[in-house]
């Protein structure tokens, strides 16, 4: 349900477009995480939505939109190192703010397309893969069963981030088997959760 309410204008508001560039997301991108309750805003009589700008900063260290437990510290060594293969630039950066929130000390590695994919892993091994299943050159069920066949990534964890439901990824069932999932319009709730889960046993 929308968190939009007519409310009066307030000073502790911003706009969605100065929302947008705090987040680094599109304003469309800010406007549909205020329909779904992701921040909290209201409407000017104008129309126009004003978002609460304690609720963004609550998103942004992660406060919001629920509380979790902080995780200890990893030990200082080698940096965790992510790569996300994702060819939506919305989501990229979606994605790319949660990390940070969830994951500070991380470096995260971005690649659109499945070929850059497949070679960036190969290059950086990385410690945790966030993997559309939808994309150029190499679809993501193409690209986790290659991955699975080499040694090299045995110790890589791996999360399927997707806009399929779940009649829609049955034809990729066959490299789904055991591998967490996160649906993308639940991304902000599902994300964190295996995140934490993924790199505690990284």
């Amino acid at each position: 349900m929308s968190r939009v309410n007519s409310l009066p204008d307030s000073p502790d508001t911003c706009s969605t477009t100065e929302a947008a560039q705090r987040l680094g997301l599109a304003v469309r991108s800010v406007q549909l995480m205020v329909d779904r309750g992701e921040l909290q805003a209201w409407k000017t009589p104008g129309g126009h939505r004003r978002i609460l700008r304690a609720s963004l900063e609550a998103w942004l260290s992660g406060r919001a939109p629920t509380t979790r437990p902080a995780q200890p510290p990893r030990p200082a060594a080698r940096p965790l190192t992510l790569l996300l293969i994702e060819d939506s630039a919305h989501f990229q950066n979606l994605i790319a703010l949660v990390v940070k929130r969830e994951l500070p000390d991380a470096e995260l590695h971005i690649a659109s397309d499945g070929i850059a994919g497949l070679a960036m892993a190969g290059r950086l091994e990385p410690d945790l893969l966030l993997i559309d299943i939808l994309l150029p050159g190499i679809d993501g069920a193409a690209l986790i069963t290659g991955l699975r066949s080499h040694a090299q990534f045995a110790r890589s964890q791996l999360i399927v981030i997707t806009a399929l439901d779940e009649a829609q990824r049955e034809p990729y069932r066959f490299a789904l088997e055991g591998v967490p999932v996160v649906h993308k319009p639940a991304l902000v709730t599902q994300l964190p959760p295996l995140l934490a889960q993924a790199t505690s046993a990284a």
